[in-house]
């Protein structure tokens, strides 16, 4: 595991003229070799890298195709093997937290630095003005003190889904804890009040950068009810990107804390079952995209900072910033985890809104119960033991066919955390079917369960395997939103026959998203949404 020095200054590139953003790098001739296909698992927000790996392609001959996934997910994909033989390589914004774990780092090999961008604070312009941030940056324990007391509203991904949220994690804890020293759990024990303080102003999480980031515009711009949150916490390049794009009322000031800042360096890494073959091809890929004007092009399509020297920086950018250290050890780091979301962070109420109609008996059932015991920590998987239900946590069971049923109330103990599992384990045992399908008096249902969970990250998860059949329909079920107790988020699984596209309409209309488990793990859905409780 490489250990960040901390108060080292990352010269990340020399300081100079930005490039124009229409430049394209010129076509390199020495980097000739077989055709051959990258089959890359990757971070979801390399996709805007798919114009620059399509002009690869054409100067080396190597294909890159890759599937995305979150960060501790595809961690877990490679620790367990699940990317032997089905990936060549990886490409995260970060293997800190893969190089804890012995059984991932065994299947790692060469790694190449493309690019960086450090995780920071962007917000509204006006609101950095009124706590004087556009003139001196803050340290990592101002933003927590004026998140505590009012003055500062962000949105942040889930930790344990997305990098960002994991980074700025990291960066706040080892910034408040100011040893020097990599964190163990007993600094975490020691600085949970100032972190609870930081994480009172976040008002919005989801499982993805750009989901968030997307989320983040649509309130701000007026898009989606609710008040705008006054900052978001993401990539420099993101933030800054967005900026560029001019779709917020207002732009971003970009705030680098001065305590620090943990950066991704987006390591493209080859994984140790690649042929020889594959290992030229990477070879050859991996020279060309730290081509000087390769690098130029990066640094104008996509905000990131170029990964070799005399590449000028995204506009403005400070030149060097001070990188903290990162924690030593998977034990560290999952202690870290554990306390964000047992202790840290305000804790989530989320209605689960089950479709037990006739058409789920049989095996359709049986894959329900499964996927929802695994939440009560019966997945014990690295990427499972972060979905289950958390303590202080409101889980209500809501089942329902031809009407509501009777909804089931469980609060997650803080002392006894796995015997409130249990006890939904018992719930999620008890479901039968019977009956038809009534979606949308369901949903309505579920809205008329969010009294009194003010400070809470309120959600309802809808499992459905069929259209509705019976009582409201979607238009009643629109027309009854504006006029709602409260203002919560649809998350849409797709099962079975269920109706995509009113589903869609659904998670649009409350700015939820769908989940597609038609034709995978049901289970996987179920885990996916929690990064966006």
């Amino acid at each position: 595991m490489r250990r960040l020095v901390f108060m080292a200054l990352a010269v990340f590139a020399l300081a100079g003229c930005t490039s124009e953003p229409d430049s394209r790098p010129s076509a390199p001739t020495d980097f000739d070799g077989p055709p051959v296909t990258l089959r890359v698992l990757a971070g979801s927000e390399l996709a805007d890298m798919k114009p620059i790996l399509d002009e690869a392609a054409k100067a080396t001959g190597v294909t890159v195709t890759m599937d995305f996934t979150g960060t501790l997910e595809g961690a877990d994909t490679v620790a367990r093997g699940g990317a032997d033989g089905r990936y060549d390589a990886v490409w995260f914004s970060s293997t800190r937290y893969l190089q804890t774990i012995p059984e991932a780092k065994q299947r790692l090999t060469t790694s190449t630095r493309i690019m960086g961008s450090p995780v920071v604070l962007g917000v509204r312009t006006s609101t950095a003005r009124e706590l004087g941030w556009d003139r001196a940056a803050p340290s990592w324990s101002d933003i927590a003190d004026a998140s505590a007391g009012g003055k500062l509203t962000y949105a942040m991904t889930d930790p344990a889904a997305s990098n960002t949220g994991f980074s700025a994690l990291v960066a706040v804890a080892a910034a408040i804890d100011g040893s020097g020293a990599a964190l163990d759990a007993a600094a975490i024990d020691r600085i949970a009040p100032q972190l609870i303080d930081f994480f009172a102003g976040q008002q919005l999480t989801a499982g993805s950068t750009d989901w968030l980031t997307s989320a983040f515009v649509r309130r701000d711009t007026g898009a989606e009810p609710g008040k705008p949150i006054d900052g978001l916490v993401s990539y420099e390049a993101s933030l800054r990107s967005l900026n560029r794009a001019g779709t917020l009322p207002e732009p971003l000031t970009v705030v680098y804390p001065k305590d620090g800042v943990i950066s991704a360096d987006y390591p493209f890494t080859l994984l140790a079952g690649a042929s020889g073959e594959l290992r030229d091809g990477y070879r050859r890929l991996a020279a060309y995209l730290r081509t000087k004007d390769v690098q130029k092009s990066i640094v104008d399509r996509t905000q990131r900072r170029a990964a070799v020297p005399g590449v000028a920086l995204p506009d403005k950018a400070p030149a060097s910033l001070v990188e903290l250290p990162f924690p030593g050890t998977r034990a560290a780091v999952d202690a870290l985890l554990t306390a964000y979301f047992d202790r840290l962070r305000k804790p989530a109420r989320t209605v689960y809104v089950l479709d037990l109609s006739g058409s789920m008996a049989g095996e359709r059932l049986a894959s329900l119960k499964t996927a929802l015991s695994d939440l009560t920590g019966v997945d014990t998987s690295l990427s499972g033991q972060y979905c289950r239900f958390r303590s202080r946590e409101e889980v209500i069971l809501l089942p329902f066919s031809t009407k509501p049923g009777d909804p089931a109330t469980f609060t997650v103990s803080t002392d006894s955390p796995q015997a409130s599992r249990d006890a939904i384990r018992g719930a999620i045992e008890g479901l039968a079917v019977d009956g038809d399908t009534a979606v949308y008096d369901s949903l309505v249902a579920a809205y008329g369960l969010f009294g009194g969970a003010e400070d809470r990250f309120l959600s309802i998860v809808l499992m459905t395997d069929g259209e509705s059949n019976t009582g409201r329909g979607l238009g009643d079920f629109t027309a009854f939103l504006p006029g709602a107790p409260q203002q919560v988020r649809v998350f849409p699984i797709l099962f079975g026959e269920a109706a995509e596209q009113e589903m869609r309409q659904v998670a649009t209309a409350t700015g939820g998203e769908v989940f597609d488990a038609r034709q995978g793990d049901l289970g996987k859905a179920f885990c996916q949404i929690r990064g966006y409780q």
